[in-house]
């Protein structure tokens, strides 16, 4: 039996996975997140511990957790958990969406070794121009800085004793040599770091410590190895299968992701692709990023009072793209345009927009802002050919279909079941405790493809150069 913890932003979730990779118990516990000033986002770390706790309890109550033996851990990314030479935590954790930095993330990213070493565009929401932050707002903290956690390491740390990272985590830090998976020295020096500063490093597949034993002691599991883990998209990977070179995910949650594993290194910061470190060895991938993805289906419903249900029960059969263009940028965007600033759109409404046509412009533009992604990506030289379709927004065959004719590629969609982050954290936990390889990372039982029109294919590409010419007036307005 394994155990996969991934803790995101709003809830801990724990899973239990059997030998079968069967997922045979769950629960979930809520969380918290603090807001004291326009552009931050924190979070108490002791309260991720105090959410273990109880998640394993419920578990424990239903199932013998006796035969436990792996347990995996994914987590939120970016975030800065600051903790003294006693482990003790200094400050609330810098989530993620805390923008706070961005003087500091601009800083670092007009200075070529990072973008020359990480791979990647320093943005405000990574770790680095957080805790630089820190070190011009906060110097009383900064000194007494012992070790920088990522917060699913903060989480392992409570768990084990042990002050460890793993390379998928840490690429999203601007601290890592992404191709060498390593820390980089000259970046740590940059920020007044070092490596004594850093947990150590392993795959997310390997053994990074060993349960405590009054903690197992409680839970009622007699030992149990925890692995490395993973970020959440990359841990999300794992569970979804996409290991191998040219595997890809489409995830249609609140934000998108267009997700491609890579058996090389192939960085390209300028398209503001992401390029991380697997969580499998020796592999990278490659994210493109939409900070709207259901969020903008679910902004009209909030703007209109009818559920997303409701807004797209009788838009009728796909046709040609809709002549109204929304740009979906409500809180910005971030591939390809790296673009704090910018804001949605409606564009060509007339007399007789109605609900129905704002909520498929809706539909399209995030199709669009994929295409932008699929495009970002394709720069870099990968291409894809098809994608597993993840996430809430792909319950909806007809989302699915604009998009699949939007991108011209197939879209599989699996069987009902929890294909993510906290699947791939206990395959992960797997791993570790078997000497087992990323094979086991097979991709789920399909339901269905769907399929790009044909006849629609041109239209929906002229749709996307109209999209993309309306961002560029857009921002030349500004």
């Amino acid at each position: 039996m394994y155990i996969g913890l991934d803790l995101g932003t709003s809830s801990l979730k724990a899973v239990l996975m059997n030998d079968d990779q069967q997922i045979v118990a769950e629960h979930v516990v809520s969380l918290s997140v603090a807001r004291p000033h326009d552009g931050w986002s924190e979070q108490d770390p002791q309260s991720w511990g105090v959410a273990t706790d109880e998640a394993m309890r419920a578990l424990g109550k239903s199932h013998d957790l006796s035969g436990v033996t792996g347990i995996g851990l994914s987590g939120h990314m970016h975030g800065a958990t600051l903790i003294g030479a006693d482990d003790a935590v200094l400050r609330p954790c810098m989530l993620w969406n805390d923008t706070r930095s961005a003087v500091q993330a601009a800083a670092m990213d007009a200075d070529p070794q990072f973008r020359a070493t990480s791979g990647n565009i320093v943005f405000p929401g990574f770790t680095a121009p957080k805790v630089d932050w820190v070190r011009a707002n906060e110097p009383e903290v900064f000194d007494k800085i012992a070790k920088v956690l990522l917060p699913k390491d903060y989480l392992r740390l409570c768990l084990t004793g042990e002050h460890v990272s793993e390379m998928s985590d840490a690429a999203g830090t601007s601290w890592l040599d992404t191709g060498a998976r390593d820390w980089s020295d000259d970046l740590l020096a940059a920020c007044h770091l070092d490596r004594s500063h850093m947990p150590r490093l392993v795959e997310g597949s390997q053994v990074s410590g060993a349960l405590r034993a009054d903690l197992a002691a409680v839970w009622g599991i007699r030992s149990a190895v925890v692995a490395g883990g993973g970020g959440d998209n990359a841990a999300a990977a794992i569970g979804a299968g996409v290991v191998q070179d040219g595997t890809a995910f489409l995830s249609l949650g609140t934000s998108g992701v267009l997700f491609a594993a890579n058996v090389g290194y192939r960085p390209d910061p300028a398209t503001a692709v992401h390029t991380f470190c697997h969580a499998a060895p020796d592999t990278w991938h490659q994210m493109g990023v939409i900070l709207a993805a259901t969020d903008a289906l679910n902004w009209l419903s909030g703007i209109t009072g009818q559920s997303a249900a409701e807004l797209t029960a009788d838009l009728g059969d796909l046709r040609a793209p809709s002549k109204t263009l929304f740009l979906p940028y409500l809180g910005g965007e971030r591939t390809p345009h790296n673009d704090a600033a910018i804001r949605g759109q409606f564009l060509h409404l007339d007399h007789s927009s109605d609900t129905a046509a704002m909520t498929r412009a809706v539909l399209e533009g995030v199709a669009y802002a994929f295409a932008d992604c699929r495009d970002a990506l394709a720069a870099t030289g990968t291409t894809l050919t098809r994608a597993l379709a993840i996430g809430g927004g792909a319950k909806s065959d007809q989302w699915l279909r604009i998009l699949a004719s939007t991108l011209n590629i197939p879209l599989d969609v699996p069987k009902d079941g929890d294909f993510g982050a906290a699947l791939g954290a206990a395959r992960l936990g797997m791993m570790a405790a078997t000497g087992a390889g990323a094979e086991i990372a097979t991709q789920p039982p399909l339901s269905h493809e769907v399929a790009p029109d044909t006849t629609l294919t041109d239209a929906f590409r002229e749709a996307h150069q109209n999209y993309k010419a309306a961002y560029a007036a857009i921002k030349a307005l500004k």
